[in-house]
């Protein structure tokens, strides 16, 4: 299945105002819910997409697509 990998710009933002670390790395599989982490590992081939005219229904215009087996994880 099709999961879509991509950063939250605002979560960057809002660790750097606020001192915190929050994770801003989300996963989404189909259209389930996202899983967020500091760090995700693609266990195989992976697309890149920049797509400024038809961004994904959270926003991002740059994303990551594959099929293959991701680990998301909690810490970096």
């Amino acid at each position: 299945m099709k999961k879509i990998i991509n950063v939250n710009r605002h979560i960057v933002a809002a660790n750097e105002k606020n001192g915190t670390a929050a994770a801003p790395l989300s996963c989404k599989v189909g259209r389930g819910k996202a899983t967020y982490g500091k760090r995700i590992e693609i266990a195989g081939p992976c697309v890149i997409v920049y797509s400024p005219n038809a961004p994904l229904s959270c926003g991002a215009r740059v994303w990551i697509e594959t099929e293959s087996p991701v680990k998301v994880r909690r810490r970096a």
